[in-house]
């Protein structure tokens, strides 16, 4: 079966352990490569770019959550977010950066170490860190998977504002079917097979 986001689109996608959504997320990352079919972004086929070119398109173009956070432990807050632009060698927009810390409620944290954080708040960073490129896409793995039931809602809402005042499209692996149905469509994956669904149980 094949399957289209559209820009700006948040779609949601859920299925057992071992249903194979955590690869679907990676092959739209370009994280795994499809041993068939074909994965396009914005008209253009990933498998079909070389490393490089694909390592730079990833960089600029995707954004990823997991639920483990993946921040460096020796790095403040400010300093995680702005890490993938530096690490393409641009400069960051500080007013957005600003901004961004912002609305994630982060602004008076930004010199503290992840360690000195709470787990939602390491989340945020972890938010801000994949929206800080100004990606088209957010690709998110169960990223309320180690919170608590408040910052989950929490996470949730930032999610939805990245999608209304960015415009960046989601592509979001929960197990949680309330969260799953606050995306704009919702789809299930069995055994390594897609489909879309209608309204999940809220």
């Amino acid at each position: 079966m094949s399957i289209s986001v559209s820009k700006g689109e948040f779609v949601s996608v859920i299925g057992p352990s071992g249903s194979g959504k955590s690869t679907l997320l990676n092959m739209v990352g370009a994280l795994d490569q499809a041993t068939s079919g074909t994965v396009m972004i914005d008209g253009r086929a990933i498998q079909k770019m070389k490393e490089e070119e694909l390592s730079v398109f990833r960089r600029r173009n995707i954004g990823f959550i997991f639920q483990g956070f993946n921040l460096i432990p020796e790095l403040n807050v400010e300093e995680n977010i702005v890490l993938p632009i530096l690490l393409d060698y641009q400069k960051p927009d500080n007013y957005y950066i600003r901004d961004l810390m912002e609305i994630l409620g982060l602004t008076k944290r930004k010199n503290h170490l992840p360690g000195q954080l709470s787990g939602g708040q390491q989340q945020r960073v972890a938010i801000g860190r994949a929206l800080a490129t100004k990606p088209a896409i957010i690709l998110a793995d169960e990223p309320t998977g180690n919170l608590d039931s408040k910052n989950s809602q929490e996470v949730m809402k930032l999610l939805k504002l990245s999608v209304d005042q960015y415009h960046q499209t989601i592509m979001m692996i929960t197990h949680n079917h309330h969260y799953a149905s606050l995306a704009d469509r919702v789809f299930q994956v069995n055994d390594g097979m897609v489909s879309e669904i209608g309204d999940v149980k809220r």
